[in-house]
């Protein structure tokens, strides 16, 4: 939890000076919505932040991976119910098709080891985290049309005051750990700038070009990303896997990709 206190603590701190003189007149705007601002800061970013943390300490990596590949499916169902949007057999096929990807480069292309690997409270944990998110990327369609960097001012001030109690808690059953070298305070850096601002600032501009349901399959990217990184930056061994598994993401995401007609 400091860790989610922390790179809410920059993001926020960046925004309100870098954005100075356009959150002020949105102000009154955001007020109307500061529910939606709420939950949406509250259970989409930090919600998600904290659960897929906690989910970290208590099941495997391999579990972790595959349970995020469920997001982009209930991101469609909630697209269907919610907007009462028809989903196309093309979105269905190419989502269907980046879940199998993912599970492939999760599983490092072991089918028997996928379907004997045990679930716990992390991956229950990891499963509510994903849900949030899910509703996350539905609240963006709804949201008030103000830039995105402005927005995301008002979405990280949430997700700071969302933060506060959960690092209480850790704090009081002095479970918490602060970075004590140059190193972790590099990784709060990045998390911060890149995961926490950046991606999230594209994210909301790409829910806008393509809405949530298309949007939303391109998280699984994320373990195809981290498996390229691994071979780059880490020097592990490239495999057929990885291969196959890359084909079949980008494939789903062309299909998604393509429009009708």
């Amino acid at each position: 939890m400091v860790v989610v206190f922390l790179r809410w603590s920059f993001v926020i701190a960046i925004l309100l000076v870098s954005q100075r003189k356009s959150w002020p007149q949105a102000l009154p705007e955001m007020r109307a919505r500061l529910k939606w601002v709420l939950i949406m800061g509250g259970f989409g970013l930090t919600g998600f932040n904290a659960l897929f943390y906690a989910a970290a300490q208590h099941t495997t990596a391999i579990n972790l991976g595959i349970i995020q590949c469920t997001m982009p499916a209930f991101i469609l169902v909630g697209v269907a119910l919610v907007y009462r949007t028809a989903l196309s057999p093309m979105q269905i096929a190419g989502t269907a098709l980046t879940m199998v990807g993912v599970i492939a480069i999760v599983g490092k292309g072991n089918l028997e080891f996928i379907t004997q690997m045990a679930l716990n409270q992390g991956d229950g944990l990891m499963l509510m985290a994903c849900l949030f998110y899910a509703g996350y990327t539905l609240g963006l369609r709804n949201r008030p049309k103000i830039a995105n960097m402005t927005m995301m001012t008002f979405l990280a001030a949430s997700a700071w005051c969302a933060s506060l109690p959960l690092l209480g808690v850790e704090i009081i059953f002095g479970k918490a750990l602060w970075p004590d070298d140059l190193s972790s305070w590099a990784v709060i850096i990045y998390i911060a700038l890149i995961p926490s601002l950046m991606c999230q600032v594209f994210y909301m501009r790409g829910v806008d070009l393509i809405g949530p349901g298309r949007a939303g399959v391109y998280s699984n990217l994320v373990p195809i990303y981290s498996a390229i990184l691994g071979v780059i930056i880490l020097n592990e061994q490239f495999h057929l896997y990885h291969l196959v598994s890359i084909l079949l993401v980008f494939a789903g995401l062309a299909i998604i990709s393509k429009k009708p007609g």
